[in-house]
């Protein structure tokens, strides 16, 4: 490593003072920490490259790290590798009204985009409620989402083209018009696994002619679940339908003081957007399904939307006001399964004696239940782990995914036989193998069990060499 760090000092700046490697030593999922073995920050393209065919001659493993917000430990660094940071490749290098595209550096962040090219009435969809501080790096790398993906789709629907450095040192260009496999494809959502992306083309929108975003105050959360069913049912596609709970609707209370209707057991947000004609009759029938809440307040200007939106953007942050620590989970199920879920959450919670914050993307069924313990109670983070992985396995059993949105990282990877056959596992590595024979990409994440590129794929007859080795666990 000191050979490997007097090299990487010649392509750019490097950290290796303990204290200020710590800074890096997790992501937004602090349950997972790690110092990494040293931190390096380059400025272009071509460091990068540089830097990872050093870590290729030193047969060191590289992880890849933006601004840190992720929630699945997926640039959790290694203590005996290198964490690549690009929060410093943050230029937005072109912008193209005409063909409604930008070009930026992966540590641009998300809101950024929308920032740069708002005044020409366009804005960039996919939004993370981290998005004032997430980077689109990141973004690409975990496939994000955000509130308003139920009608704009994910992160992979809003990206053209990338330039990226392969985990052998190559810069190559992925890009949607290319004919062929879509590598484009495969390489977003991937986690760092096949390479860092180092310039991102991404789809520009049209800001909507009309919007009008809705709060619905519910006695509990099952009448909000009923009146998300009941939206979907009317044929209307809201841009957005988020839901939040008593607990969560209590912590933002205390976080960022959104006055939300007192005594509430479930407040629903739903912003309807697009030409003013069609948004005007959504409305009419979004007010009859929503007749029952007990109280209704709809936006009459931007400032009004955003104190609506302004409790739910920071829920994740303000539980913090009523738990010293929390897991985020980030389970998927289908619309129709939300009451059983929800109500198995329920149970889990009294079971086991911890509390459940559910805060969520209702509209897509994407759950976010934030599990609250107090990490100097002792047996206290074990058992929020059991309630955690319980919710996934509900979410599992009702015909739903392990994720959504955050990706599967560390924190989920001990999931993914619950979700996928071995057959399933063997081809995805087989990918994963194609782009990383050496296997030193952000090595250790999104699989359960590292297998090596020249195994044979197929059931396993015995213990994994790595195992037998002691250098990984099998689950």
């Amino acid at each position: 490593m000191k050979r490997l760090i007097a090299r990487l000092e010649n392509v750019g700046e490097v950290i290796t003072d303990p204290v200020r490697l710590r800074t890096y030593e997790c992501d937004g999922l602090t349950y997972h920490r790690a110092t990494p073995g040293v931190v390096v920050l380059p400025e272009s393209a071509e460091q990068i490259a540089a830097i990872v065919r050093l870590c290729n001659e030193y047969g060191t493993p590289f992880v890849a790290r933006g601004s840190g917000t992720g929630l699945s430990g997926g640039a959790l660094p290694r203590s005996d590798g290198v964490l690549i940071v690009t929060s410093r490749m943050r230029r937005i290098l072109e912008v193209d009204l005409d063909n409604r595209r930008a070009v930026v550096e992966p540590g641009v962040t998300n809101l950024a985009i929308t920032e740069a090219v708002r005044e020409q009435g366009f804005y960039y969809a996919p939004d993370p409620s981290s998005q004032q501080i997430c980077s689109i790096g990141g973004n690409v790398a975990e496939n994000s989402g955000g509130a308003h993906c139920l009608k704009y789709g994910f992160t992979v629907n809003h990206i053209l083209a990338c330039e990226i450095v392969t985990p052998d040192g190559d810069i190559v260009t992925l890009d949607r018009m290319d004919a062929g496999y879509d590598l484009l494809g495969a390489f977003i959502g991937s986690e760092g696994t096949l390479g860092i992306a180092t310039k991102i083309t991404v789809r520009l929108s049209r800001t909507p002619e009309s919007v009008i975003t809705v709060l619905a105050a519910y006695r509990d959360i099952a009448e909000g679940g009923r009146a998300v069913s009941a939206i979907i049912a009317a044929g209307i596609v809201p841009a957005a339908i988020e839901m939040m709970d008593a607990l969560a609707i209590e912590a933002a209370e205390a976080a960022v003081a959104c006055r939300y209707p007192e005594n509430a057991g479930a407040v629903l947000i739903v912003e309807l957007d697009g030409p003013a004609p069609e948004v005007d009759l959504q409305f009419a029938k979004l007010q009859e399904i929503c007749a029952d809440a007990f109280e209704l307040r709809v936006a009459a200007d931007a400032t009004e939307r955003a104190a609506i939106w302004k409790g739910r953007k920071s829920a994740f942050a303000a539980v913090g006001r009523i738990s010293p620590a929390y897991i985020v989970q980030d389970g998927v199920v289908p619309r129709t399964s939300l009451p059983q879920v929800l109500a198995g959450i329920d149970r889990l919670s009294a079971e086991h004696g911890i509390r459940v914050a559910n805060v969520f993307h209702a509209g897509d069924g994407n759950l976010h239940p934030l599990v609250l313990f107090d990490d100097a109670e002792p047996g206290a983070g074990e058992r929020a782990e059991i309630v955690s992985g319980a919710i996934l396995d509900l979410c599992i059993e009702h015909g739903g995914s392990i994720t959504g949105e955050h990706g599967v990282g560390v924190d989920k990877a001990r999931y993914m036989p619950k979700m996928f056959s071995d057959t399933d596992l063997d081809t995805m590595q087989l990918v994963r193998c194609a782009f990383d024979p050496r296997g030193l990409a952000n090595p250790g994440k999104v699989f359960p069990t590292p297998r090596l590129c020249g195994e044979v794929p197929g059931v396993r007859k015995g213990p994994h060499p790595l195992v037998e080795a002691g250098k990984a666990e099998q689950f």
